[in-house]
């Protein structure tokens, strides 16, 4: 496997100063960082809840406390991040800008995981529609029919079993990539690297079969 070389991280003297002060006091001892640790905690934690406030209507039935314990959980876990993660920090954005974005993504993924729980995996196609993808011309229906059946074969034939659910999992059935992982006791790269291998088997019966398409192409 080809490894893409990352750029080197910023050096302290090439950043905007905020940053190069949040970076200083957040590698210093005693108490300094701590200070900045907690500055940096609360940075997260209004992130996490702008994040959890824009999503929450998703969640109707929960409490305000459980929202506020979830944007909290998020800003704990994204601090952990950041902190084992200062080192990547390429300048590319000011320090809180990055930072930011780690308690985003961290209240994004909580909320997910709360919508699907409890809620049953959907591992076959609810809809084989949503593969077809749109209502084509009177004209063109019979060979969009053709096209359904070898992708159906296709899934059901060319992919293992752990692709197979999967590639439907997370294309068909739109479950979000960090439930599933949860469910299958997997991580997000290890299903990213099963559905690109899927989606190159199935395009591959596609081309055997005589097809020429884009479906299920890599977003």
């Amino acid at each position: 496997m080809n490894v893409v070389p990352q750029p080197p991280a910023a050096s302290l003297a090439a950043l905007d100063p905020d940053s190069q002060r949040w970076l200083r006091d957040l590698r210093s001892d005693g108490g300094t960082r701590d200070e900045a640790v907690a500055r940096l905690h609360a940075l997260l934690l209004r992130a996490a809840r702008f994040e959890v406030g824009r999503r929450r209507a998703a969640l109707p039935h929960l409490r305000g406390n459980d929202f506020d314990d979830l944007a909290l959980q998020a800003a704990d876990d994204a601090l952990v991040s950041v902190l084992a993660r200062l080192d990547d920090f390429r300048g590319a954005s000011r320090f809180t800008t990055w930072a930011y974005k780690f308690a985003l993504l961290e209240a994004a993924v909580k909320l997910r995981r709360l919508a699907w729980q409890g809620r049953e995996i959907p591992l076959e196609p609810e809809s084989w529609s949503l593969v077809a993808g749109g209502s084509p011309a009177p004209g063109r229906q019979a060979a969009q029919n053709e096209l359904l059946a070898i992708v159906q074969e296709g899934i059901a034939t060319a992919l293992t079993p752990h692709q197979r659910r999967v590639l439907v999992a997370l294309t068909l059935n739109g479950v979000p990539i960090d439930v599933l992982a949860d469910r299958l006791g997997s991580t997000r790269g290890a299903l990213y690297k099963t559905l690109h291998d899927a989606r190159r088997k199935l395009r591959g019966h596609l081309a055997e079969a005589g097809f020429t398409t884009t479906i299920l192409e890599e977003e």
